[in-house]
């Protein structure tokens, strides 16, 4: 007497192994056949092996029955033409046009649509149209945003704003100005602020390697510590000698705070890289802390020059276009990738962090923190401003101009 499950295990055995290979068409044609040599009763015991449907095992049946001699070319459709689901939409005519006057009310529909100030996600656009009279599920919705062309895209930093008409122009001045001054033997430094850091256990963009499933904790939300406070990295780079040197401050960042880290630079590195200079040369962004119209900027920076007695000439970048200066990619951004995914729990990680960067075309930056107040709100008057020996340049004098060392009296 032979048993069912006899039958059943060897057909699900032989079916599973060959079930990946195995299209729609072929799958029924497979259990067709081992029902074909069960006879009587076989399509009962095929379906319940392979899990293929009653009804295509009869069509199976059929399609072998109506085969006379062995194909040579089988067909590669697998349905007959016409056979399945009709599309969406050919079934909804105005669904597509529906869709695309939900994802651009600007140009392609009302502005006043519900979805004009709300988030376009799948599932929110399938009930916008089942509620408008085209129901439809949420993956098709995204199936046709596709077909449209569109795709999920987060925005892009490419608009620097209006140009101004002689940026170009400013840029080639820099440009023959630092030529000039690093063939003359004359330092060329390019100054900005760093993004201002929370200093704790607060996480930090990026990633790093760690035992696995052993991420270093970090705090839930970002509440500054009134102990910590905030970093404030201010970063000089050497153009000519591929040298940093950043100052971590701890209170505002100020003119007098930009140019306290200048002076310690020159104290530290510039006066002994370049002993024989006659001018110091600076680029700067146009605004912030050394903008070009700070009054305080040129007034720390006649000080400086009253110091190390040379004079200072300062080239500012145009509107808009900081992310050109030279300290942005060639300094920051090594920094930036330096402590990624590392908490800048401490003052003193930062700096370590800081002056551990370097590349592989020899940087090497100094980092050291900057305790001191700097006040904010100070004012330059009229008469202190007058007494800056302040040369402006004949292109563009509010970007371009020259401070030189005051008499020394008595």
């Amino acid at each position: 007497m032979i048993i069912e499950d006899d039958i059943i295990e060897p057909i699900r055995i032989r079916f599973s192994k060959l079930a990946w290979i195995l299209d729609e068409r072929m799958r029924r044609l497979f259990a067709a056949a081992e029902a074909s040599a069960l006879g009587r009763g076989g399509i009962t015991k095929v379906a319940q092996a392979t899990g293929v449907s009653r009804r295509a095992i009869h069509v199976g049946l059929r399609e072998l029955s109506d085969l006379k001699e062995p194909v040579k070319n089988p067909p590669k459709r697998i349905r007959k033409e016409g056979a399945g689901r009709k599309s969406v939409i050919q079934t909804d005519v105005g669904l597509m046009s529906a869709l695309e006057k939900l994802v651009e009310p600007m140009t392609r529909g009302d502005p006043e649509s519900p979805l004009r100030w709300t988030c376009k996600s799948l599932r929110t656009l399938a009930g916008e149209l089942s509620a408008n009279g085209h129901p439809v599920s949420y993956p098709v919705v995204g199936d046709l945003l596709r077909e449209l062309g569109y795709s999920l895209q987060a925005n892009r930093k490419v608009l620097e704003g209006s140009d101004h008409p002689d940026r170009n122009a400013q840029f080639e001045f820099i440009n023959e100005q630092t030529t000039q001054q690093l063939m003359a033997g004359n330092p060329v430094i390019s100054v900005d602020t760093k993004k201002k850091e929370l200093v704790g256990a607060y996480k930090n963009n990026g990633t790093t390697w760690c035992p696995e499933g052993k991420p270093e904790q970090v705090k839930v939300h970002d509440f500054v510590d009134k102990e910590l406070g905030r970093a404030n990295p201010y970063g000089v780079y050497d153009v000519g000698s591929n040298t940093g040197w950043v100052s971590v401050g701890t209170d505002h960042d100020t003119a007098s705070f930009t140019v306290e880290t200048i002076r310690r630079w020159w104290r530290t590195m510039g006066r002994q890289s370049y002993p024989a200079a006659s001018e110091l040369m600076i680029t700067a962004d146009g605004g912030g802390s050394n903008g070009s119209r700070v009054r305080l900027w040129k007034m720390e920076l006649q000080r400086l020059a009253d110091e190390i007695r040379i004079p200072i000439h300062v080239s500012h970048l145009p509107p808009g276009t900081s992310k050109w200066n030279k300290i942005e990619h060639r300094l920051f951004s090594y920094i930036s990738m330096n402590w990624r995914g590392r908490p800048l729990i401490s003052h003193e990680v930062i700096i370590n962090l800081i002056a551990g960067t370097t590349t592989r075309k020899g940087l090497k930056v100094h980092a050291e923190l900057d305790d001191s107040l700097y006040p904010a709100g100070i004012k330059v008057s009229d008469d202190e401003f007058k007494q800056i020996h302040l040369t402006r340049n004949m292109f563009h004098g509010e970007w371009n101009y020259r401070i030189d060392p005051r008499p020394i009296v008595g």
